[in-house]
């Protein structure tokens, strides 16, 4: 295995002190701008890529081809939507800031799918279906982090106002990306606390969303900094930086981002919602 992409040697972080490493997948597609502050993203039980697509209040349906839109779901009724899940059934959970709320879909498909659940998460920024059942949103307004077993709240952990996304560890960890704080939380799912990584190596400005690889390494995605993280949370010292997508700087060429929030990995793709230039992107590492 090797990757084809523009390896470097490290860099510096413009302005921060903190090493740069080499770029972990090369940039391979952009798509068009048609989006409207796009959020986190999720490849969907059908492999398509499902956009939180914030200001046009509605999921975007992607062919992870071409990333050209092919389907909308929720037009117009979906305010200022951050984040969207789908468990290994096909249930879906959405985050939808607008609302309050994580709204759990049977199936997220067809125009206007009506929820199955509405669960109450004062200004949600993040929503997790779990392989365990369970539905955790991220109650982004109080500032806490809420298990759901059906409708019934079942555990919490406090002290991440203002946080962002939850994500799921090949073990079944939830990770939470705690923006304000400048950190990335591990939690068990009874929501004892397992790990904090907020090194000062990571350069964190603004760690919004993440997906976790079957290895287990995060990619975050730091908006105020434009980056893309690859972090091994296993590394010495507290974690181990492995790899940078962007520059530091805005922008919309290759290795460029523009503010960027989510991202979702599928095979040896990544899919990164480039939000102020309101599309998604493609990168890839590619195999021989």
């Amino acid at each position: 295995m090797r990757i084809i992409a523009c390896l470097c040697l490290a860099l510096w972080f413009p302005g921060s002190g903190v090493a740069q490493e080499r770029p972990f997948a090369s940039f391979d597609l952009a798509g068009p701008g048609i989006l409207g502050d796009p959020h986190d993203l999720a490849i969907g039980p059908d492999g398509r890529v499902y956009v939180a697509d914030k200001l046009n209040a509605r999921i975007a349906v992607l062919d992870p081809e071409t990333l050209e839109l092919v389907e909308t779901v929720g037009a117009g009724l979906l305010p200022q939507v951050r984040d969207v899940s789908f468990g290994p059934d096909g249930r879906a959970a959405v985050a939808v800031t607008g609302l309050g709320a994580v709204l759990v879909f049977r199936r997220l498909d067809g125009g206007t799918p009506e929820p199955s659940a509405i669960l109450a998460a004062p200004r949600s920024e993040g929503a997790l279906m779990h392989s365990n059942g369970r539905v955790y949103g991220m109650a982004s307004g109080t500032g806490t982090l809420l298990a759901y077993d059906g409708e019934d709240v079942v555990a919490r952990a406090e002290g991440h106002f203002g946080a962002h996304d939850v994500a799921e560890g090949p073990e079944g960890d939830v990770w939470v990306a705690d923006n304000r704080n400048l950190r990335l939380v591990r939690y068990a799912q009874d929501l004892t606390e397992l790990q904090v990584i907020d090194d000062p190596k990571f350069g964190f400005r603004g760690p919004r969303y993440m997906d976790v690889d079957p290895f287990g390494r995060l990619v975050v995605v730091d908006q105020e900094s434009h980056r893309v993280l690859l972090i091994d949370p296993e590394g010495p010292e507290g974690g181990s930086l492995l790899g940078v997508l962007g520059s530091g700087q805005p922008g919309a060429g290759p290795n460029l981002f523009d503010d960027p929030e989510g991202v979702a990995i599928s095979g040896n793709r990544y899919y990164v919602s480039d939000s102020d230039n309101n599309r998604v992107v493609r990168y890839s590492i590619i195999l021989n």
